[in-house]
């Protein structure tokens, strides 16, 4: 589930859309698709710690909750904001046609999943797998098929109450150089290596470079992270994996 009860305005993508940016409610907003990327609202013991990636952005937090419930400001520094994702130095492939994906493939970490098509709930927030599916992925139909040129943007769970890890629980163990194989309805393959692994907190969700516009074929990978706060039952983070069609 998505939580916001802010008014969306559709993130740019497909064939060059530009950027719509509409202040500080549609970043807060499509920030949150993340935050519901779990399923832990009715845990009475904290769930497993997924694997963090050693990058992360945003400002620290001086008072966060520890995986126990306990609250610490014995925090690791973190990094400031990128202006963007890491930029390979190959030439860029040329995007392929617009096509449904069919599932994703994650040989690092062990996943193998079907991707339901995602698009935006009635109050304009974006949808994500419902939990008693939560080890699908979802894609977000709005912008860029997978191998299209912009930012195709993929989400699914952390984990869930009733499942325990989800599909995306160990996304934060990759790292730049490992590929994602995204299958498509046209019986084509879409080859993306990765070159960017971070955490985020959720108030500094990088909005424009996961969902604003881009002439370059690429993937965005989000789901939950960071420390669970018990007290709010869900992560305080976002993991973000910025990867480019391989050539």
């Amino acid at each position: 589930m998505v939580s916001s009860d802010q008014t969306a305005t559709r993130a740019g993508g497909r064939h060059g859309r530009p950027w719509r940016a509409a202040g500080a409610a549609v970043v807060v907003l499509l920030a949150m698709v993340g935050a519901g990327l779990i399923g832990a609202s009715f845990r009475t013991v904290p769930p497993p710690q997924p694997p963090q990636p050693l990058a992360q952005s945003g400002p620290a937090d001086p008072g966060t909750v520890s995986p126990d419930g306990t609250h610490t400001t014995d925090q690791p520094p973190v990094e400031p904001a990128p202006d963007g994702p890491a930029l390979s130095g190959a030439a860029t492939p040329a995007g392929m046609s617009r096509s449904a994906p069919t599932t994703i493939s994650i040989p690092k970490i062990g996943v193998q999943a079907e991707i339901m098509t995602l698009g935006t709930n009635p109050d304009g927030t974006v949808e994500v797998p419902p939990l008693d599916q939560a080890m699908k992925a979802g894609w977000y139909s709005p912008g860029a098929s997978p191998g299209e040129a912009g930012n195709a943007v993929i989400v699914g769970h952390v984990d869930s109450a009733a499942l325990g890890p989800a599909v995306f629980f160990n996304l934060g163990a990759l790292q730049p150089g490992d590929t994602i194989d995204v299958a498509r309805q046209d019986g084509s393959t879409a080859t993306f290596t990765v070159n960017e692994v971070r955490s985020y907190p959720k108030t500094s969700f990088p909005t424009e470079e996961v969902y604003g516009p881009s002439d370059a074929p690429g993937l965005r990978v989000v789901t939950c992270g960071g420390v669970f706060d018990r007290g709010a039952g869900s992560y305080l983070n976002n993991i973000v994996v910025y990867a480019d069609l391989a050539g």
